[in-house]
């Protein structure tokens, strides 16, 4: 068979590269290096002889017929494809790697025979063209890649390949998924002639893993040019990812992903790695030396909470002092023996809050500690910071007194029972003595006085308070055969701010105690200038959205700043440690300083403290408020879009105008010209609403009509 030949002439056997594949053919006729080309196909190209692969021949007779070139090129072909398959290029690099740094195809193939012939050189040409993770053609020669390299590539390859399999799998599965999200079809299961439709295993893991990532944090980067391929061709619409997920089944219906943007875990199974802690906390509170020591407080207290309320952390006891009240709180105190600092504490403060939600309450701590150990339960001793306020006729605080003691309740109660209770003697009724705050009559009596007249000296000192309904959102059923209701509370409005007012009075009491002392402090601030007539109560919905419109958010901050709206210089919220992370911050600033007469942190140590803990507040800050709007917009889907509602208007202008809906604690909006031509501001009407979606937190108002009288 005639050898390697230097230049292409006619009758020549050569390669080149198309569509990244190797193709032979015969030169045919040639003239200043533009060839024309013979393929196996029969068909004819022309191309320059600078596109050619760098292994010429062999050459073959010039005259040869068209049928017998196109034989002998198939089977050229064939020997070149049998031995580029039997080529050991992993061998080839072996002997190659490290001894040169690039050569020709002739001199790999040299390596496994003597003076190879022009099939044998191709075939090792089209061998380690193949092999990219540990050869570079760099014409005429290949490059040999070092070792740190090929592995590198090898990793680089074997991403690429995942990706392509992500990619070709993936995108068809998502708009599977879709389909099954948007109801047109039923999710085929892959054991039931579906399977052709599934990924297979590693790639579904993968998209499985994609899909959380983008639910969690739809804003992150890491993956954004993936996801734009997979999901190429669906709509660019809210919460995709969530939707997919459900329609897969790896997730339930109404999933609550405000909880994984959040990083909050539900349930009560997120602290078990800290469970030798929350031992030594449990033992603290009983018989450590931290409790042990601490003085007995006789004074019969009393909480008033809701009836599903296990995490009780405040009590009150109230008496006459002269014209004037002695106001003494227990308030539950974790703190004392807080480990701070540790796994449970920073597990703890990426937590920041318990977060109170109709489908159920996630507790801030432990719940063995929220419920049990730590929580004011009736009839139990309990380590509790106390605070002693005295309180004028005019219902000005005087003098603080703070002091850390064991406090055993008289008694738990409830709005509902306490609000019965005061209600009767109102009335001048007769108590029912099956009523378990009728023995606390007289207490309730008196704090309900010290509570008027404490809230009367705020109003006067500019206070704004919101007096909304806050309606009770019920769910029944599970899954896609969830219903929900949203009832009006059964009021308690006397027991509410009975309640309210001491809490707010404990935290400004606390927080001059502090400023006298030079102690720093966590602040919930306000600080904003109001005008003079909006202190007060307001009821009316376009009253209080008028005020809420001059009425900047409240921060939390180690400098103190007026709360405008609470109607106080200073306040510093310690009275809820159980269910709040500033809480129990400030509760540990003040039993370290009662015992120690030093601070535990000073401001700098507090705000570092709030570089962290700000973030966590406001993360879990919109699952409050987002989750029950969520349940609320399904129940108006629920009932659908013929029913009418009454509502108030609460702001109006030449595009849209805003309703309250009061009984359901919901604003809507719609388009100004459904509405009367009179509409304002306080105006009572009825609304038409529809299109609600609740997971893109959508409704919209259909229809409008003005309520006459």
């Amino acid at each position: 068979m005639p050898g390697c030949v230097r230049y292409p002439a006619p009758g020549c056997i050569v390669e080149y590269m198309e569509g990244n594949a190797v193709q032979i053919a015969m030169v045919t006729e040639e003239a200043g290096g533009r060839l024309r080309l013979l393929l196996p196909n029969r068909r004819e190209t022309r191309l320059t002889a600078a596109r050619l692969l760098p292994w010429l021949g062999p050459q073959h007779a010039a005259d040869a017929g068209r049928e017998e070139v196109v034989r002998l090129l198939e089977t050229h072909r064939k020997a070149r494809e049998e031995m580029a398959a039997a080529v050991p290029v992993m061998e080839v690099w072996e002997m190659a790697q490290g001894e040169v740094a690039s050569a020709p195809a002739r001199w790999f193939a040299e390596l496994f025979g003597s003076d190879p012939g022009p099939d044998q050189v191709a075939a090792y040409g089209r061998a380690l063209l193949a092999c990219k993770s540990h050869f570079r053609f760099q014409p005429p020669d290949f490059q040999v890649f070092s070792a740190e390299t090929v592995q590198k590539r090898l990793a680089e390859q074997k991403a690429r390949e995942e990706r392509e399999a992500l990619i070709a799998g993936g995108a068809a599965f998502f708009r599977l998924l879709w389909d099954v999200a948007c109801k047109k079809r039923a999710l085929p299961s892959p054991d039931a002639g579906g399977a052709c439709e599934w990924p297979a295993p590693e790639v579904a893991e993968r998209l499985r893993t994609l899909l959380y990532a983008r639910m969690t944090d739809p804003e992150s980067q890491e993956h954004e040019t993936l996801w734009r391929m997979l999901s190429k061709g669906l709509p660019d619409v809210p919460h995709l990812p969530l939707q997919l997920l459900v329609a897969w089944g790896e997730l339930p219906p109404h999933y609550n992903f405000w909880l994984d943007r959040a990083d909050y875990a539900p349930g009560d199974a997120w602290w078990r790695d800290c469970a030798q802690e929350v031992d030594a906390l449990e033992q603290a509170a009983g018989s450590g030396p931290e409790a042990a020591d601490l003085p007995f407080c006789d004074l019969p207290f009393v909480s008033i909470d809701s009836a599903s309320t296990r995490d009780v952390d405040d009590a009150f006891f109230v008496q006459r002092e002269g014209a004037g009240f002695s106001l003494t709180l227990a308030l539950a105190c974790p703190a004392l023996a807080w480990p701070f600092g540790g796994p449970l504490d920073k597990a703890v403060l990426r937590r920041g809050t318990s977060i109170y939600l109709p489908e159920g309450v996630c507790h801030m701590l432990p719940e063995r500690l929220g419920t049990h150990v730590f929580s004011l339960v009736a009839g139990e001793p309990r380590p509790a910071l106390c605070v002693r306020v005295f309180v004028d006729p005019e219902g000005r605080a005087g003098a603080c007194e703070l002091f850390v003691a064991r406090a055993r309740l008289a008694a738990n109660l409830t709005y509902r029972d306490s609000q019965a209770v005061l209600d009767r003697q109102d009335a001048s009724g007769a108590l029912p003595p099956d009523n378990p705050a009728a023995p606390y009559a007289e207490l309730l009596r008196l704090g309900l006085d010290l509570a008027r007249r404490r809230q009367a000296a705020r109003i006067s000192d500019g206070a704004v308070i919101m007096d909304r309904p806050d309606p009770v959102i019920r769910l029944e059923g599970q899954g896609a055969d969830l219903r929900v209701d949203v009832l009006a509370d059964e009021p308690a409005p006397d027991a509410q701010m009975l309640v309210a007012e001491m809490m707010i009075l404990a935290s400004a009491a606390v927080a001059r105690w502090a400023q006298e002392r030079g102690l720093a402090m966590l602040h919930r601030t306000q600080d904003v200038a109001l005008p003079r007539e909006y202190a007060g109560v307001w009821t009316a919905p376009h009253d209080m959205a008028r005020i809420m419109r001059a009425l900047t958010p409240s921060r939390l901050e180690a400098q103190a700043r007026p709360h405008a709206a609470l109607g106080l210089p200073r306040y510093t919220p310690v009275t809820s440690p159980l269910r709040r992370y500033p809480d129990l911050v400030n509760e540990a600033q003040v039993a370290h300083f009662l015992r120690t007469g030093r601070a535990r942190w000073d401001e700098r140590g507090l705000e570092e403290l709030l570089n962290s803990l700000s973030p966590v507040l406001e993360a879990v800050g919109q699952v409050q408020r987002f989750r029950p709007r969520y349940w609320k917009l399904l129940f108006f889907r629920q009932k659908g879009d013929k029913l009418w509602w009454p509502g108030v208007i609460t702001e109006e202008n030449d595009a849209f105008v805003s309703v309250s809906l009061p009984d359901q604690g919901l604003f809507v909006r719609g388009r100004r010209r459904m509405f009367d031509e009179r509409a304002c501001p306080g105006m009572a009407v009825e609304v038409r609403l529809g299109k609600a979606h609740p997971l893109y937190n959508e409704i919209q108002i259909l229809e409008a009509a003005t309520v006459d009288g």
